[in-house]
């Protein structure tokens, strides 16, 4: 049997026991409850705190107020539209802009003939099936062998009646007494510069009239008139006509109908029928 003193040595261990127990008892409610105190976004702790005076989270200061909106007073801006501006495309004033010959040879002849000057009619010449032409020729004065006045004339083109060229010689022609050219001759440049319709060729007529050199070139016409240097007396006058020059190439693709969009609806916006550029 056991002595007594073995009795003494056992007797402590269930007081340990007990103390681990409650510790872990003790654990367990601290866990729970930082558990709840912490939970719903420290809603409980929170609580708990103001309920003891205490402020653990002080609220962030309020943001800065808007700065005030600045209301301007705006008067109504009335816009003028000229009338023109809204028109439809107009094919007969196409030439002002594509800069284009729309004269025939048939009608510049015709043209020559009403202001006085009998030109041929306009036909085939004998050296090349397309060419076409009407011509004029009168010696006003003769000296012996020597042609001392005269004037020839020449409107030649293709078998579309599409101008190309027009010229003019003139040997000792008629002045005025302020030496300006016989208004009987310049009616006939008068009437090849101005059948086009054509606005540029007031300084070239000027010219002419007064017997000066010119010289203008645009928009596929070159425009020569001088004086020449081995006969005193006798003037030149060349009109060439070029169809495809640059400036008309550029001039006739931008105002072609191909490269511009109608306006989109609706028509209380913009009228339907103003063209937008196409990019």
């Amino acid at each position: 049997m056991p002595s007594s003193d073995q009795n003494m040595k056992l007797a402590p261990q269930p007081r340990n026991g007990r103390a681990v127990m409650w510790l872990l008892i003790v654990l367990s409610v601290s866990i729970v409850g930082a558990t709840v105190l912490l939970s719903n976004d420290m809603r409980h702790l929170k609580s708990l705190a103001r309920s003891f005076g205490i402020e653990l989270f002080p609220p962030a200061a309020p943001p800065p107020p808007p700065p005030p909106k600045i209301f301007r007073r705006t008067e109504p801006v009335s816009i003028k539209i000229a009338p023109r501006t809204l028109d439809l495309p107009q094919p007969a004033l196409a030439s002002a802009f594509l800069r284009t010959w729309r004269i025939s040879g048939p009608v510049m002849c015709e043209a020559l003939r009403s202001a006085g000057v009998e030109t041929s009619e306009w036909a085939e010449t004998a050296f090349n099936s397309d060419t076409f032409e009407c011509s004029y020729e009168h010696v006003y004065k003769k000296e012996k062998e020597h042609v001392v006045s005269s004037l020839f004339l020449v409107v030649r083109g293709n078998g579309r009646g599409m101008i190309t060229s027009m010229r003019v010689k003139l040997v000792g022609p008629a002045t005025d007494s302020n030496g300006q050219l016989d208004p009987a001759i310049v009616r006939i440049f008068e009437t090849m510069l101005t059948q086009p319709a054509w606005l540029d060729f007031h300084d070239a007529l000027t010219a002419i009239r007064n017997l000066k050199d010119v010289k203008e070139e645009g928009f596929g016409v070159l425009i020569n008139f001088t004086q020449e240097y081995s006969r005193p007396g006798a003037f030149n006058f060349t009109l060439l006509l070029q169809e495809n020059s640059a400036q008309q190439r550029r001039t006739k693709d931008y105002f072609s109908p191909k490269t511009w969009l109608p306006a989109p609806d609706p028509s209380w916006q913009v009228p339907e029928f103003i063209f937008w550029r196409r990019a």
